[in-house]
């Protein structure tokens, strides 16, 4: 079986972002501390978050006017500009936050980018994925960079037929079961799921064991033998 193409998701998987969210969305709780306990704050933004995905999309712009839009609820209408301001510092500060690149992501593109074409295919906001990626080093590794709304077997399809030799020829590999392993597996494509320490609940979906090209590693830098391996 020839592999020529490599996908790779980029947050969680080549740097750390989820813990970002869970501290800022630690630091929304303790703002709103006085109108709902942590259970209903987080219920309720996760129900908000889910709701406006499809007008904001993944990222942390949709993310802060979730908040803003979860606070005037639960105040009624009325949540203090203190707060407001708040949210909206807490946002920009994310929009900011250094990039971190996880354990031997480097090394792992490094040596497979010698042998096979790398395309990194990400949700989330343009402008803070672009920022990202100059800032991970990782760019110049990538032969192609696609930022997309929704990652389905249309995506992928569409993907690795624009940047490579068709899914069937190609490897999905991410931290998401949901978003980067089912439907690269539905194109035709190889999915390989390799976990962060947490995930957000959007994109959690049960493994499909049995499915003769889907695998399960504890690291990326796990990823190039395994490849090599189904080669």
């Amino acid at each position: 079986m020839s592999i020529t193409t490599v996908g790779l998701d980029a947050d969680d998987t080549l740097w750390h972002n989820e813990t970002i969210f869970r501290l800022t969305q630690d630091r929304f709780v303790a703002l709103l501390a006085d109108h709902a306990d942590r259970a209903t704050l987080e219920a309720r933004m996760a129900e908000t978050e889910k709701r406006n995905l499809r007008l904001y999309g993944y990222g942390v712009k949709g993310f802060t006017l979730s908040m803003i839009e979860t606070a005037m609820e639960l105040t009624g209408g009325e949540a203090p500009a203190s707060v407001v301001r708040e949210i909206l510092a807490a946002g920009r500060e994310m929009l900011a936050h250094p990039v971190e690149t996880l354990p031997g992501a480097d090394e792992a593109l490094a040596e497979l980018a010698e042998s096979y074409r790398l395309v990194l295919i990400t949700k989330g906001d343009l402008l803070d994925q672009e920022r990202k990626l100059a800032a991970s080093g990782l760019g110049d590794l990538f032969a192609a960079v696609e930022i997309v709304s929704e990652k389905d077997r249309q995506t992928y399809d569409r993907v690795f037929a624009r940047h490579g030799t068709g899914a069937d020829e190609a490897v999905m590999a991410g931290n998401s079961m949901r978003s980067d392993v089912l439907p690269a597996l539905a194109a035709g494509a190889w999915g390989v799921h390799i976990p962060y320490v947490v995930t957000w609940a959007h994109e959690v979906a049960d493994a499909p064991d049995g499915h003769h090209r889907f695998g399960a590693l504890g690291a990326i830098s796990e990823l190039p033998a395994w490849i090599r391996s189904r080669c």
